[in-house]
This record gives structure tokens, C-alpha cells and sequence, in this order.
């Protein structure tokens, strides 16, 4: 089978270009405070040092943007190069300011200009709905001549969970309104003859990250658009699952040639991220040939998959990316992997965790947990710990523990919005507080941190024997 990837024009990001014929490029995120310098400067150091080529940083105000400056200074006197992206919510004069210090801005459509989400369904006649368009120009054109300027690209960065109650008002929670949250921009973009633009899209779930994505490309195509794509699973979670989930989404869009830069967003240090970013592009044509000579097998609602790998990290990740699209699509409800070398328990196990992140069926609590960032002000990697130590104990005793999804989210951006996709969330509020919520609904806030992982856990077996 020939692989080929999808067409684009090339983006300029600092001095490591994207799109055209470029290499897919790799990228992570700082989760230290954008006002530390020095701990930017020696996280950034390791991400590169692991094979990163782009480096993310949250600019969550004005005082955050500027220090991009500082921190790109220290970084080229130790001989770093690395383009630095800065990350902007709710702000827009933020990714004004960032933009003179970063080489890359990424900016949300959820948020850039409409309000942060509160799921208000609101009615606009089209008249309405065309002047919030403008409102959008309004600042997003001022904002691409300063990119122009300085010759700093731009990622239009969708989430599924901030979409803006805008766009939910009128298209729901859907692929085609993160479509068309995205399309806003770009038409603008297009308009103004601004093309230093990469797009993410992204949702913790995979069935949505994927269709969504696909979605996009086909409108791009209708209106003749060749922008790049960055591709990545938000909340994909930490240690296998978060791998495999990763795995799943991302290598189903590389598997058909989809992706221009990749972000494993894993709730590790974010060095861990880029080793399992390299391995799916290095996996990518041999995982598309299988993947297609797979489908053509398919028999009685089951794939029968067969590797050849003495290394289960390995098979893992090959399994979830050979095999993700075909349970996406509702192929098939069913799955056997055969690797000799490799017990029947552990081959199991690895199927059930495909079938899991393509929400087939779920056979254990699922923990969609963000990766952090600076903007992140509780301790995430051991309140993941405890979270998910507790419930998997509980789901011992408890059967309805064992379908659970648990969303565990360092602070608001994309917190409540992932919470529509999870039974029960813990979302960072302030510095030190934590709100919980059941789905949507917020249910008690600003609980102090010490307190909260066992507030969640109480609420969680009161709500479950009151329903």
C-alpha cells in the first residue's frame, strides 16, 4: 500500500517550519508558572533534549506574554533555538502581546472573543449571529497584522470542551460546530490573505476527536483551504491508558495521512510526551498498510489481529493505531490480538483498552485528566494518584464504580466543557480550590485542595445510592 500524506502549504514557525513536505513535527507544553523563568527555560531544555520542536507555554495575562521574552533570551544564550508557542484564553489583547514575543500564538474560538461557556442556550436571528462575526474581526484582524509584522504564526485551537455557548446555541454540541468555530477564523484569515495558520481540534474523546477532525478537512476542501494540522487527544490521561488513547486518536488521523505536528498530552512530566510522539509517526505507513488489510478481513462483527512484537510498549501503541479507526467507524464490536510472547490476560487486556478509547464498551473507571500547565495550581500528578487509587478500590466492591468516567482538570478552561463528557469532575478553580461537578452541573465550589479528593469520593457514593 502507498502512504501519502494530505497536502498543505508550509507554515514559518520560527526557524522549524510545518506543512508541505516538512517532517511532522513534534510538540509539548511547559506545566511550570510562565513567571518562572528559570523553571521554563530548564523544562523547555529537557522537552527539546527528548526530541520536541515546538514548546507551548500558557500566557494566562499580559505580565505572562511579556515574559516570553525573558525566557526566549535564556534559551538562545544556552543555544536553544526552539520556537516558542504561547497558549492565550479569554484575553485577546494577551495574544496581542504574545505575538511580540512568541513565535507562534494560539488563540481559541471559544473564547477569544465570546464569553467563557456557561451552556446558556442563546436564540440569534441571523442578523445577530452575523454581528458577532464582526465582533470577532473586530479584534482577531488587528491581532494577524501584529503577526504579520513580526512574522508570528498562528494555531486556531478548538476544544471541544470550551466551545463557546454561541456556537452550542445554534449548531449543539456537535463535530459540526467545532467545524464551524474553527471556519469562523479561518474564513478571516483567508479574507485578510494571512496564512501562517495550523489548526488543532481536539476532544478526550476519540470518536469526536476524529470524526471532527475528518469533518474539517472535508469542509477545508470545499473552500479550497490547505491549512495544517496539528492533531492531539486533550485529557488523554497518564501511564498506559493515556498512551493507548493517544495512540487510538492521533494514529487513526496518520494512518490517512492527516497531521502535520502531533502532541501526545499526557499527565507526566511533559518530556514523557515526546518518545510516544515519535514512535507514531515512526509506526504510522506500516499501521495504515495493516489497517487496511484488516478491514477487508473483518468477519462476524470481529477483528482477528495478529503482531509481532516482543515489546508490549510497542504492541500497544501499533495495536491502537492499526486498529482505533476500524472500532471509530463502528466496524466492528469486537476484538482479538494474538502477539506470542504475550499471555492471554495481557492480550485481553490490551483489547479491552482499544474498545475503551473508541467507547465500543468499558470495562474499567476511565480518568480523563489534562496534562497541566501554568495555569494549573494544585498538585495534578498526585491528585491523579489519589483519585484514581480510590475509585479503581472501589470498583473492586462496586460494580457501577467500574464505568465510571472520572474528569480530573487543572483549571477552567477546558474543565467544565470535558465535565458534559464525564460522570464526575474535580476542576482547579483558584490557587488552592477546587470545584466539583457532576457532568455540567457544578456542585459545590472553592472547596480547599486538602479537602477535595475526599469530598469528590463521598459525593460519588452518596450520589450513586441516591440513584
Amino acid at each position: 500500500m502507498s502512504f501519502s500524506r494530505r497536502k498543505t502549504h508550509v507554515v514559518h514557525v520560527g526557524n522549524t517550519p510545518l506543512g508541505g513536505d516538512n517532517p511532522i513535527r513534534v510538540q509539548s507544553m511547559t506545566n511550570t508558572s510562565t513567571m518562572d523563568t528559570d523553571a521554563c527555560v530548564e523544562q523547555t531544555l529537557r522537552i527539546v533534549e527528548a526530541g520536541g520542536e515546538y514548546v507551548r507555554l500558557t500566557t494566562q495575562g499580559v505580565k505572562e506574554a511579556k515574559n516570553l521574552e525573558f525566557i526566549a533570551e535564556k534559551l538562545r544564550k544556552r543555544g536553544c533555538m526552539v520556537p516558542l508557542v504561547a497558549d492565550v484564553h479569554f484575553n485577546a489583547y494577551v495574544a496581542d502581546e504574545a505575538a511580540l514575543h512568541a513565535e507562534k500564538v494560539r488563540v481559541n474560538p471559544g473564547n477569544y472573543v465570546d464569553p467563557a461557556r456557561h451552556f446558556k442556550k442563546i436564540e440569534y436571528t441571523d442578523a445577530e449571529y452575523a454581528d458577532e462575526i464582526k465582533k470577532i474581526e473586530a479584534k482577531f484582524i488587528p491581532f494577524l497584522n501584529i503577526c504579520r509584522e513580526h512574522h508570528t504564526a498562528v494555531r486556531i485551537g478548538v476544544n471541544h470542551g470550551s466551545l463557546s455557548d454561541r456556537i452550542m446555541s445554534r449548531y449543539g454540541d456537535t463535530p459540526a460546530g467545532m467545524v464551524e468555530s474553527c471556519m469562523e477564523f479561518l474564513r478571516i484569515c483567508v479574507k485578510e490573505n494571512f496564512l501562517d495558520v495550523v489548526i488543532s481540534i481536539k476532544a478526550s474523546n476519540t470518536v469526536v476527536m476524529v470524526q471532527t477532525v475528518r469533518l474539517l478537512v472535508e469542509q477545508m476542501n470545499k473552500e479550497n483551504m490547505t491549512f495544517p494540522l496539528h492533531l492531539g487527544v486533550t485529557e488523554a490521561g497518564e501511564g498506559e491508558d493515556g498512551r493507548i488513547k493517544s495512540a487510538v486518536g492521533i494514529g487513526a488521523l496518520l494512518c490517512e495521512g492527516i497531521g502535520d505536528t502531533i502532541r501526545v498530552s499526557l499527565s507526566e512530566p511533559p518530556e514523557n510526551e515526546i518518545p510516544v510522539a515519535l514512535k507514531l509517526i515512526e509506526y504510522t505507513a506500516e499501521c495504515a498498510a495493516l489497517r487496511a488489510k484488516l478491514r477487508k478481513e473483518i468477519s462476524d462483527d470481529t477483528v482477528v489481529a495478529t503482531f509481532h512484537e516482543t515489546d508490549f510498549e510497542i504492541l500497544q501503541l501499533k495495536a491502537s493505531m492499526t486498529l482505533g479507526a476500524l472500532f471509530i467507524d463502528r466496524l466492528a464490536h469486537n476484538l482479538v490480538i494474538n502477539n506470542e510472547g504475550f499471555s492471554k490476560d495481557q492480550l485481553t487486556s490490551l483489547a479491552d483498552a482499544i474498545l475503551q478509547a473508541t467507547r465500543i464498551k468499558m470495562t474499567k473507571p476511565e480518568f480523563i485528566s489534562c496534562p497541566g500547565c501554568g495555569r494549573t495550581l494544585y498538585n495534578l500528578e498526585g491528585t491523579i494518584a489519589q483519585i484514581k487509587s480510590a475509585i479503581m478500590q472501589r470498583a473492586k466492591e462496586n460494580p457501577r464504580f467500574r464505568t465510571l468516567k472520572i474528569g480530573i482538570m487543572g483549571c477552567i478552561v477546558n474543565g467544565p466543557g470535558e465535565m458534559a463528557d464525564a460522570d464526575y469532575g474535580y476542576v482547579g478553580a483558584a490557587a488552592g480550590k477546587v470545584s466539583l461537578y457532576k457532568q455540567k452541573e457544578c456542585i459545590e465550589k472553592n472547596i480547599p485542595s486538602e479537602f477535595a479528593v475526599d469530598r469528590l469520593i463521598s459525593f460519588i457514593e452518596e450520589d450513586l445510592q441516591r440513584n
